[in-house]
């Protein structure tokens, strides 16, 4: 098992493990109802209740999980009501009354799943930036001020860079904006693909982006922006852009008390190698290793 691909599997099975957990919940659930449906006869309904482990499984689990718990509920309904005594004039009338509470759970599964759906494409959408598909700066604050407080409680090495594009106002000015779009998205494109699950690629604005990496010390970083650099040069090679990057990483061992001294920091380091010539990649460590 590679190194990157490891936090993608532990979070596959750690989502699969609280699905089943979810599962599970719903299924003690819609067993109460049916041993109280049977409790009570058939004088008294408790169809509606059923919907309560439903629309919890649907909604934290997902809408085939949520289709499993309407089909289950609509049987156990079933075989509480054949139990309790109840008499139809004909079989039939029973087989319809099951297809019709499964019909009704079926229909408030899918609505519910649906709504969830919506609900997380929305999220999604005001935590993107809309050309790259990089998170936007909003988002970015959001993780690094929660990445910020977790290496400060686990004393790991967390490390934040700062890349930008060299000549992007060239190409903007000499081949169009629409050149200048594509240069954008072929870099975050590029960050993207060549990054761990854990990291975190950002469109600050314009022609800047920042990297969010947890767990990661000046070395590990140095490796990570001399391979990300070689990529992305390549990368505007293959479309004959005269795009650069400047490059700055500040590399935390101690976290400072916001994330905007984290943001100053690492954004006036990459500026520093703006103005020493462009195109070049500086890492320090915060605060500095004594002599």
């Amino acid at each position: 098992m590679s190194y990157n691909n490891f936090p993608r599997q532990f979070t596959l099975l750690i989502t699969s493990l609280k699905r089943l957990l979810l599962g599970v919940s719903g299924l003690s659930g819609i067993a109460l109802l049916g041993w109280l449906d049977y409790l009570s006869g058939h004088e008294l309904g408790f169809s509606l209740f059923y919907l309560a482990p439903i629309s919890f499984v649907t909604w934290h689990a997902g809408r085939y999980y949520g289709l499993a718990m309407a089909v289950i509920s609509a049987t156990v309904w079933l075989i509480a009501d054949l139990h309790s005594g109840h008499v139809y004039s004909h079989p039939a009338i029973l087989i319809w009354n099951t297809f019709i509470r499964a019909g009704f759970f079926v229909i408030v599964t899918l609505l519910l799943s649906a709504l969830r759906r919506a609900l997380r494409a929305e999220q999604a959408l005001a935590r993107t930036d809309y050309l790259t598909g990089a998170a936007n700066k909003r988002f970015f604050f959001e993780l690094a001020e929660k990445e910020r407080l977790r290496s400060q409680r686990s004393k790991h090495p967390l490390s934040l860079a700062y890349i930008d594009l060299d000549n992007f106002k060239w190409v903007n000015d000499n081949l169009g904006h629409g050149a200048g779009d594509n240069v954008l998205k072929s870099v975050a494109h590029c960050l993207q693909q060549n990054l761990r699950q854990t990291d975190t690629v950002t469109r600050l604005g314009g022609d800047e982006f920042a990297l969010l990496l947890p767990e990661t010390d000046a070395t590990a970083a140095q490796q990570i922006a001399s391979k990300l650099q070689k990529q992305l040069l390549e990368q505007m090679s293959k479309q004959q852009w005269p795009v650069t990057f400047s490059i700055g990483v500040v590399s935390f061992r101690e976290l400072p008390p916001s994330i905007e001294l984290m943001i100053k920091s690492t954004d006036e380091l990459m500026y520093a190698v703006k103005l020493s010539g462009k195109n070049n990649i500086r890492v320090e460590i915060s605060p500095p290793t004594p002599a």
